[in-house]
C-alpha cells in the first residue's frame, strides 16, 4: 500500500460507514475530483486518510445546503488555502459561501416549520 507515512487509513467501506454515505457516492466524488483516494492498494482498491474523512464530512454538510460540485470544490480549496497573500480574495469568498448557506439554511428551516405545522394538523385529525 502506499498511502501517506504516519496517518492511519480505511478502505471505502469503512469510510462509508463512518461517514453514512454510500460506496457509490463516495466513488461519485472521487471520480469528479472532489475527494479523490489518498492511495491506490496493489489491487487497485481505494485507501483513505483521516484527512479524506474530514474532507467528506465537510462535503457532506454543503450537499444539503444546494452547493454545486463546482462550488463544493472552491470552497474545499479555499479551506486548504494557507496562503496569507491572498487573505483578502479567500475572505470575500468565503464571507459569499457563508451567506448563501445562510440563506439556504433560513430556507430550509421555513420548509421545516411548515412540515410540523402539517404532522400536528395530521396529528389532530386522527
Amino acid at each position: 500500500m502506499t498511502a501517506r507515512t504516519g496517518t492511519s487509513t480505511m478502505h471505502i467501506g469503512e469510510l462509508a460507514e463512518r461517514t453514512g454515505l454510500s460506496l457509490r457516492t463516495i466513488r461519485h466524488y472521487d471520480d469528479v475530483g472532489l475527494l479523490p483516494a489518498t492511495a491506490r492498494t496493489d489491487g487497485g482498491f481505494r485507501v483513505y486518510s483521516e484527512d479524506d474523512f474530514e474532507r467528506l464530512m465537510v462535503i457532506k454538510q454543503m450537499k444539503p445546503l444546494g452547493f454545486s460540485l463546482e462550488e463544493m470544490a472552491d470552497i474545499l480549496e479555499l479551506f486548504s488555502q494557507q496562503d496569507a497573500g491572498a487573505a483578502g480574495g479567500r475572505q470575500a469568498k468565503l464571507a459569499a459561501y457563508l451567506e448563501k448557506a445562510v440563506a439556504e439554511r433560513a430556507k430550509m428551516a421555513r420548509n421545516l416549520a411548515q412540515a410540523d405545522e402539517l404532522i400536528e394538523r395530521l396529528g389532530g385529525r386522527s
